[in-house]
């Protein structure tokens, strides 16, 4: 399967921000790109990666243990 080359707008609109975030990835070097000339693309699954590291699964809430009434 090959991946879709995506733009820093479209990533933007994916992630629900504004495009600066995707920007700021791209230049703390936090996200894998391709240079296109002068244009910056990002692959899909390299955005589902990051979703998938940066996705914070719910704690389990403790069960309370009742004392018995003696």
């Amino acid at each position: 399967m090959r991946d879709r080359y995506l733009s820093v707008a479209q990533v933007a609109e994916l992630l629900g921000t504004t495009q600066r975030f995707p920007r700021r990835l791209v230049a703390e070097r936090r996200i894998k790109y391709v240079k296109v000339g002068r244009h910056v693309r990002i692959p899909e699954s390299v955005i589902q990666e990051y979703i998938d590291a940066n996705t914070v699964q719910p704690v389990q809430p403790r069960r309370r243990h009742l004392r018995r009434a003696a």
